[in-house]
């Protein structure tokens, strides 16, 4: 068997430091020494393997995406009819993995460096893209066309809450945000039925 490198290993914990690092600080106005500190390595080596710091806080935004996307899919693989899938996708966004403070700070400075960083606002499309393609796939059979708009409020709703919690801690927790964003979705079908 092979053995594994340093590379991966380091890489990993320069990206865990890069999300750390903007939830302890709340921007991205974080140096690359900042962030190999919190890793434990040099800066040299940060640099070595990202090449600056805007390839670290790209490496560390699909890190988050790919965190929520194993997630989406676990719970949809568990999830039997459309309103499961929906419900199962909801609950996805608000994991205590996904909806802890430095992952919340991440997303909200992604969404920042999205508006001049045409790499993350590649990513961040890839998300909406993906989040409102996964809505309407559930919805559609349950409200046909009303499914896009539907789709576009639930997901709404999400950002919503996501930037209230990262402006305000005392704010809702996941348990707490799933149950508006199911609330809405139980309106959004009620009102078709």
């Amino acid at each position: 068997m092979p053995k594994l490198g340093m590379e991966p290993i380091r890489r990993a914990a320069l990206v865990k430091a890069t999300i750390d690092e903007i939830g302890a600080a709340g921007t991205l106005d974080i140096t690359v020494s900042r962030i190999a500190k919190r890793a434990g390595m040099s800066s040299a080596l940060a640099h070595h393997y990202f090449g600056g710091k805007d390839q670290i806080f790209l490496a560390a935004m699909r890190h988050t995406l790919t965190v929520y996307g194993a997630e989406v899919r676990g719970a949809l693989a568990m999830a039997d009819d459309n309103v499961s899938r929906l419900q199962a996708i909801i609950r996805a966004g608000f994991t205590n993995s996904n909806f802890r403070r430095e992952v919340i700070a991440a997303w909200l400075n992604f969404y920042v460096l999205a508006q001049s960083s045409a790499e993350a606002q590649r990513l961040l499309t890839i998300y909406q893209r993906r989040l409102h393609s996964n809505l309407v796939y559930d919805l559609r059979p349950l409200i046909g066309d009303r499914a896009d708009a539907a789709a576009e409020r639930i997901a709404g709703l999400i950002d919503g809450l996501y930037l209230r919690r990262g402006l305000d801690q005392s704010s809702e927790m996941g348990m707490d945000a799933t149950e508006h964003v199911l609330a809405l979705l139980q309106a959004e079908l009620k009102e078709h039925a």
